[in-house]
């Protein structure tokens, strides 16, 4: 391909990619797309994963966006959404970028706000899912143990 063709960084959701990346690892730079759904994605449309995003046309490019911005609608199987049941619309929905971020801190926020027990301990800045905190998640500069001089 020439080099009139080849893009160094490539706009996808939103996100500058480097266009040295394969299009399979480009993919999960955008926040609330992982390997997983990104694998998905290029296989349904079926684009080779190791080839490289700044060689991408601008079709495949559109195309991809597309995909990734509703793949409720490309017919994903449900496990592949962020947001299967979404608490305000009801509705099956797949977050990206600042959209996600808002919808977890929102989220994090009604926990705090009713006082359920995970909000409390989000409130608390403690572990909220059940891990031990005896020894593990301690915060702050360790502090040794200082010996006698003899």
């Amino acid at each position: 391909m020439s080099e009139q063709e080849y893009k160094h960084i490539v706009r996808l959701a939103g996100h500058d990619i480097d266009g040295q990346e394969n299009i399979l690892q480009g993919l999960t730079r955008i926040r609330g797309v992982g390997l997983r759904l990104s694998r998905a994605i290029l296989n349904r449309l079926e684009i080779d994963p190791y080839d490289r995003l700044g060689f991408m046309t601008d079709e495949n490019i559109a195309r991809i966006e597309e995909f990734v911005k509703d793949p409720v609608t490309a017919k994903m199987p449900e496990w592949y959404i962020n947001r299967p049941r979404d608490r305000l619309s009801g509705r099956m929905l797949h977050l990206i970028g600042s959209d996600l971020q808002f919808a977890h801190r929102s989220d994090i926020d009604r926990l705090k706000r009713i006082k359920s027990w995970r909000g409390v301990r989000h409130s608390l800045g403690l572990k909220a899912r059940g891990q031990h905190t005896r020894t593990t998640g301690r915060a702050g500069m360790a502090v040794g143990v200082s010996r006698k001089k003899t």
